[in-house]
């Protein structure tokens, strides 16, 4: 089994590389899904983070209230900081149970946007890094999700820095141009972690 940390910064376009690398044959982990997976209605997840944000952060009908939520993290380091350590410890115990099933001749990809900031990459074989520049971030937030740039300017302040990210990368992804640039490289990555993982059988 090779494992694989997969990170890039808000609108870098690491779910499409993810989904490419699935449709390839990668087994892909996926912390964002399960970050929502650990504080569904009745888990203790979510009682833990309304424990510590309060009611407010529900929606009616007792779901968590992200949009609400991300607007008191994003702004507030030390308030993001109390959400990750109640997150964070859930989303890696799914993680690792996930990854125990996979097989001995997968390619398993850990999708984790927060890699870099909490010193993860030592965790993987390697780490491929889902590149593009600010600016082109900032376009995609603010054209394809809708974000105001006020709103968008500030999760990708709370994030690593591009050169922070690429310090860790073994293999980087340029993610600047057009959709169509963006599959033979992600081809030629896939070939790669094939070729590593039957060197390692």
């Amino acid at each position: 089994m090779l494992k694989v940390g997969l990170t890039g910064g808000i609108g870098a376009g690491k779910s499409e590389v993810s989904r490419l690398l699935v449709s390839y044959g990668a087994v892909l982990i996926d912390a964002d899904r399960i970050a929502r997976e650990v504080v569904e209605p009745g888990t203790p997840g979510l009682a833990a983070v309304v424990a510590a944000f309060g009611d407010g952060v529900l929606t009616g009908d007792g779901t968590l209230d992200r949009p609400k939520l991300g607007s008191i993290v994003f702004a507030d380091p030390e308030r993001l900081a109390t959400l990750n350590a109640i997150v964070h410890p859930l989303v890696g115990a799914r993680s690792a149970e996930l990854e125990s099933a996979a097989g001995p001749g997968d390619v398993v990809i850990h999708d984790v946007p927060l890699l870099t900031e909490n010193g993860l990459a030592s965790l993987y074989d390697l780490v491929v890094v889902v590149d593009a520049s600010p600016e082109t971030q900032l376009d995609r937030l603010v054209r394809l999700r809708g974000m105001a740039v006020a709103e968008a300017k500030a999760r990708m302040a709370a994030q690593a820095t591009r050169a922070d990210r690429l310090e860790i990368a073994d293999l980087v992804i340029d993610n600047d141009g057009p959709l169509d640039a963006l599959e033979p490289q992600v081809r030629e990555v896939w070939d790669e972690l094939t070729r590593r993982t039957a060197d390692r059988a």
